[in-house]
């Protein structure tokens, strides 16, 4: 069944209204009919709608059930992403969507290749990953969509990391710390935060920075990752250690 998020605005009078991309997606692409049913998500619920009523720029469909979605885990991790050179973003935003991160924040570390120079630049790209982000999550079922932030400074990116429950950064020279030692006293918590450098890694300074606001500087064993594919594995350890229970299902 196909699926489709929307804002609260398009919900009400028990009809949702799809309008725009999916709008036109549904009307050319898939070739709606009256009587289709789709899933329909906002706010974390699926809704089963049966389409009603095809416009010229809407369709308008009945909501025949609700339920809360239960793709979403009680473990909310933001990704703090140094900025990769090239593409590599949009691998990453992809992966980490289907792994279940909550939001992703792009950071311009000392060490960062790939620079955005301007503000159209930085809006343009953001468009992007948002899309990338938003098609991933469809795919994967997701209850929302992870909202991709504008890229930020390297001690913004800490006082933000330092706000959650537990907040680490994987660091390249630090081997008798892994995640699992440290996750061990974090059982319960809903909140984590993990900090990835670019392709070049970290100055000392910035881990320095990052431990004295309390992020945990930690090791993802003897082999040197790649930046894409270390924010995936300290994503998939931290959902895995901390329990990613579903909402609903097991």
């Amino acid at each position: 069944m196909s699926r489709y998020f929307v804002k609260e605005s398009q919900i009400g009078d028990g009809r949702v209204n799809i309008i725009e991309e999916d709008f036109q997606h549904l009307k050319k692409v898939l070739r709606a009919q009256i009587k289709d049913e789709l899933t329909v998500c906002c706010g974390g619920f699926d809704y089963t709608v049966e389409i009603e009523e095809i416009k010229n720029s809407s369709i308008v469909c009945v909501i025949t059930d609700i339920n809360k979605n239960y793709t979403e885990s009680s473990l909310k991790v933001t990704l703090f992403q140094g900025l990769p050179k090239s593409d590599k973003m949009e691998l990453i935003i992809q992966k980490c969507v289907e792994l279940g991160v909550w939001e992703i924040v792009p950071v311009m570390t000392e060490r960062c290749v790939s620079r955005i120079n301007t503000d159209k630049d930085a809006q343009n790209k953001l468009a992007r990953w948002q899309k990338i982000a938003r098609e991933a999550a469809k795919q994967c079922n997701r209850g929302i969509i992870p909202n991709i932030h504008y890229p930020i400074t390297f001690k913004e990116a800490v006082e933000m990391a330092s706000q959650a429950e537990l907040s680490v950064i994987p660091y390249e020279k630090e081997s008798a710390v892994g995640l699992k030692n440290v996750v061990a006293r974090y059982q319960g918590i809903t909140s984590g935060s993990i900090i990835i450098g670019p392709e070049g890694g970290f100055e000392e300074k910035e881990v320095k920075m990052a431990e004295d606001r309390g992020v945990k500087k930690i090791s993802l064993g003897p082999r040197i990752l790649r930046t894409e594919t270390a924010g995936m594995v300290s994503l998939s350890l931290m959902m895995y250690e901390l329990g990613d229970v579903s909402n609903g299902r097991t």
